[in-house]
Protein backbone atom coordinates (compact mmCIF):
# COMPACT_ATOMS: atom_id res chain seq x y z
CA UNK A 1 0.00 0.00 0.00
CA UNK A 2 1.18 3.48 -0.87
CA UNK A 3 -0.05 6.82 0.40
CA UNK A 4 0.46 10.26 -1.10
CA UNK A 5 0.41 13.14 1.36
CA UNK A 6 0.25 16.72 0.13
CA UNK A 7 1.11 19.98 1.82
CA UNK A 8 1.73 23.62 0.99
CA UNK A 9 -1.65 24.92 -0.10
CA UNK A 10 -3.13 28.11 1.25
CA UNK A 11 -4.40 31.60 0.56
CA UNK A 12 -2.20 34.04 -1.33
CA UNK A 13 -2.64 37.32 -3.15
CA UNK A 14 -2.37 37.52 -6.92
CA UNK A 15 1.27 37.71 -7.93
CA UNK A 16 2.40 35.68 -4.96
CA UNK A 17 3.96 32.24 -4.73
CA UNK A 18 3.33 28.86 -3.17
CA UNK A 19 5.25 25.60 -3.18
CA UNK A 20 3.25 22.38 -3.01
CA UNK A 21 4.80 19.11 -1.85
CA UNK A 22 3.62 15.53 -2.13
CA UNK A 23 5.38 12.64 -0.39
CA UNK A 24 4.83 8.99 -1.27
CA UNK A 25 5.20 6.52 1.59
CA UNK A 26 5.01 2.75 1.81
CA UNK A 27 7.18 -0.27 1.14
CA UNK A 28 8.49 -2.15 -1.86
CA UNK A 29 7.39 0.31 -4.51
CA UNK A 30 8.90 2.11 -7.45
CA UNK A 31 7.63 5.47 -8.68
CA UNK A 32 7.48 6.27 -12.35
CA UNK A 33 5.72 9.44 -13.50
CA UNK A 34 4.40 11.97 -10.99
CA UNK A 35 1.88 14.70 -11.78
CA UNK A 36 -0.10 17.59 -10.42
CA UNK A 37 -3.76 18.07 -11.32
CA UNK A 38 -6.18 20.77 -10.29
CA UNK A 39 -9.93 21.11 -10.18
CA UNK A 40 -11.75 24.42 -9.89
CA UNK A 41 -15.42 24.63 -8.89
CA UNK A 42 -17.67 23.66 -11.78
CA UNK A 43 -14.77 22.54 -13.96
CA UNK A 44 -13.22 19.21 -14.87
CA UNK A 45 -9.98 18.05 -13.32
CA UNK A 46 -7.06 19.33 -15.37
CA UNK A 47 -3.51 18.05 -15.72
CA UNK A 48 -1.25 20.93 -14.70
CA UNK A 49 2.22 19.40 -14.88
CA UNK A 50 3.94 16.06 -15.10
CA UNK A 51 7.44 14.78 -14.53
CA UNK A 52 9.01 11.50 -15.60
CA UNK A 53 11.29 9.27 -13.58
CA UNK A 54 14.46 11.00 -14.72
CA UNK A 55 13.09 14.51 -14.95
CA UNK A 56 11.35 15.12 -18.25
CA UNK A 57 8.54 17.64 -17.71
CA UNK A 58 5.38 18.89 -19.33
CA UNK A 59 2.95 21.69 -18.47
CA UNK A 60 -0.45 22.89 -19.45
CA UNK A 61 -0.05 26.03 -21.56
CA UNK A 62 -1.70 28.32 -19.02
CA UNK A 63 1.02 27.76 -16.39
CA UNK A 64 4.13 27.66 -18.57
CA UNK A 65 6.73 30.09 -17.34
CA UNK A 66 5.04 30.41 -13.94
CA UNK A 67 4.96 26.89 -12.47
CA UNK A 68 7.83 24.43 -12.09
CA UNK A 69 7.46 20.74 -11.29
CA UNK A 70 10.39 18.87 -9.78
CA UNK A 71 11.08 15.68 -7.87
CA UNK A 72 13.48 14.26 -5.34
CA UNK A 73 13.63 10.51 -5.89
CA UNK A 74 15.59 9.91 -2.68
CA UNK A 75 12.70 11.46 -0.74
CA UNK A 76 9.89 10.06 -2.92
CA UNK A 77 8.63 13.60 -3.26
CA UNK A 78 7.23 15.76 -6.04
CA UNK A 79 7.01 19.55 -5.81
CA UNK A 80 5.10 22.23 -7.64
CA UNK A 81 6.58 25.70 -7.37
CA UNK A 82 3.89 28.21 -8.31
CA UNK A 83 4.96 31.78 -9.01
CA UNK A 84 3.06 34.80 -10.34
CA UNK A 85 -0.18 33.26 -9.19
CA UNK A 86 -3.42 34.41 -10.75
CA UNK A 87 -6.99 34.29 -9.48
CA UNK A 88 -7.66 31.75 -12.23
CA UNK A 89 -5.22 29.35 -10.52
CA UNK A 90 -7.63 28.92 -7.61
CA UNK A 91 -8.45 25.22 -7.34
CA UNK A 92 -7.94 22.07 -5.34
CA UNK A 93 -4.57 20.67 -6.37
CA UNK A 94 -3.99 16.92 -6.38
CA UNK A 95 -0.79 14.95 -6.76
CA UNK A 96 -0.79 11.73 -8.73
CA UNK A 97 1.79 9.01 -9.26
CA UNK A 98 2.27 5.86 -11.30
CA UNK A 99 3.57 3.31 -8.80
CA UNK A 100 4.72 -0.26 -9.28
CA UNK A 101 4.95 -2.97 -6.64
CA UNK A 102 8.51 -4.23 -7.08
CA UNK A 103 7.66 -7.78 -5.96
CA UNK A 104 4.50 -8.41 -7.98
CA UNK A 105 5.21 -5.79 -10.67
CA UNK A 106 1.60 -4.66 -10.41
CA UNK A 107 1.16 -1.04 -11.39
CA UNK A 108 -1.40 1.36 -9.96
CA UNK A 109 -2.21 5.04 -10.11
CA UNK A 110 -2.36 6.77 -6.73
CA UNK A 111 -3.91 10.10 -5.79
CA UNK A 112 -3.31 12.46 -2.93
CA UNK A 113 -6.15 13.93 -0.90
CA UNK A 114 -5.93 17.35 -2.49
CA UNK A 115 -4.85 20.71 -1.11
CA UNK A 116 -6.71 23.98 -1.58
CA UNK A 117 -4.99 26.87 -3.33
CA UNK A 118 -6.87 30.15 -3.23
CA UNK A 119 -5.57 33.25 -4.99
CA UNK A 120 -7.20 36.53 -4.07
CA UNK A 121 -7.21 39.80 -5.99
Amino acid sequence: QVQLVESGGGLVQAGGSLRLSCVASGTMFSINAMRWYRQAPGKQRELVAGIGKIGSTNYVESVKGRFTISRDNAKNTVYLQMDSLKVEDTAVYYCNADIQNILTMRGDVYWGQGTQVTVSS
